[in-house]
């Protein structure tokens, strides 16, 4: 797959509609389908529409940008956003151009594991069954891929298995089943996985059985990504001092960190939207993540280093290349050509770098000028569209506006 041109195009935000199509079709050498799209030649029937969801009745756009400057693992990436807000777009942006003159993002991703959770209660002595059902954790994991034989094929299927006891008056006993999806979101074949295997169990402890369904917390399918920024981009030491203090702040709070948090998922919801994800799993995992541990803590953190600050993500992300919407919407299919993932845990370490950056975006925001100067700026002209709008700040949209 051939890697797209650079994704920093100056200037790109003072051109009009018009030429910014233009510019950006030319650019990235779209196909004759996205470019049709973009302009808005073509568009999605509702009849199309009706398919998709229940009770159609209309369809509510939001607009599709492209937050440029993103240099990710070495690769230029233009990423699109599917947002109202436009200071996310502006704050993604220019984070990552700051972020591309230290060399831009880097990030991993785990294998596509995803956790579907079987769950037994009124089981007799449930201390011994789940002892039991860990010593035949191999033959549940046979069980588990024999439900999913095509998966199996193509590489996947069940890598391992676990048993928790939950409440042991209860007689609650759950068994988790780690499945790799390869390049699916994996929920409905978790789902087929957990189906299978949970008559099998009952029938080796006894007990009643419950749900048989995938966790939105896939704690085997995580994304890392980091990024050095110096003090020079960020405007001198005292910035670089404030967005330290900013990340400490997060980490000792939970009504900071919250907001740190929302910061984070403005951008990965909105490239996640573009893209045709899940972002609600998304969003519950990050989370659900962030509680882990019995607090509430930052996704992101930064560091003080030599001349500049060290920032990193970690969190759960499970996202798609192939299958659900990632194929069936033209605004979907136009934003796959022009980010060009070439699997899951590229897309994966795609969506953390758009969140590490509108987080670094946010906290100098809040290190300098403050949030409303920049955020404001940028939202007079929706305001200019309706006259009697409510006010739409619920958090973290910052960053001044600059492509």
């Amino acid at each position: 797959m051939a890697e797209p041109p650079s994704s920093r195009i100056s200037g790109f935000h003072r051109h009009v509609l018009s030429e910014r199509q233009d510019r950006l079709c030319s650019h990235f050498e779209l196909t004759d389908e996205a470019q049709a799209f973009l302009r808005g030649e073509v568009g999605l029937p509702l009849s199309d529409l009706d398919r998709m969801s229940e009770n159609v009745v209309g369809a509510a756009v939001l607009p599709l940008s492209v937050a440029l400057n993103f240099r990710v693992d070495g690769r230029d990436v233009p990423m699109p956003m599917a947002v109202e807000e436009p200071s996310i777009v502006a704050a993604a942006s220019n984070a990552a151009r700051l972020v591309r003159i230290t060399g831009g993002f880097r990030g991993e991703a785990d294998d596509a594991v995803m956790t579907a959770q079987v769950q037994l209660d009124d089981v007799p002595n449930p201390a011994a069954a789940a002892e039991a059902l860990g010593l035949e954790k191999d033959r549940i994991v046979e069980v588990a891929n024999a439900a999913i034989p095509r998966m199996v094929e193509r590489g996947g299927g069940c890598r391992d298995a676990e048993v928790r006891l939950l409440d042991e008056e209860l007689g609650m006993v759950v068994v988790h089943l780690y499945v790799d999806v390869q390049d699916a979101m994996g929920a409905n074949l978790v789902d087929t996985v957990a189906e299978a295997v949970g008559p099998w169990v009952l029938d080796r402890v006894g007990g009643r059985l419950g749900l048989r369904i995938l966790s939105n917390l896939p704690l085997r399918r995580m994304v890392r990504v980091s990024c050095r920024v110096s003090d020079d981009a960020l405007g001198g030491e005292e910035v670089a001092d404030g967005i330290h203090r900013a990340s400490r702040f997060a980490e000792k709070d939970i009504f900071r960190a919250v907001t740190h948090n929302k910061g984070i998922m403005n951008a990965v919801d909105a490239v996640a939207v573009a893209m045709g994800q899940d972002w609600r799993s998304i969003e519950a995992g990050a989370h659900a993540y962030a509680a882990l541990g019995g607090g509430y803590g930052p996704l992101a953190t930064w560091r003080r280093a030599d001349g500049g600050l060290d920032g990193r993500l970690e969190m759960p992300m499970a996202v798609a290349t192939v299958g659900g919407s990632t194929r069936a919407h033209p605004a979907v299919r136009s934003a796959f050509e022009l980010m060009r993932p070439s699997g899951a845990k590229e897309l994966a370490v795609c969506l953390g770098a758009a969140g590490l950056a509108c987080n670094l975006a946010a906290l100098k925001a809040l290190a300098g000028e403050g949030i409303q100067q920049g955020h404001m700026r940028l939202h007079r002209r929706k305001t200019e569209a309706a006259e009697a709008r409510p006010e739409s700040g619920h958090g973290e949209q910052e960053g001044p506006r600059r492509s």
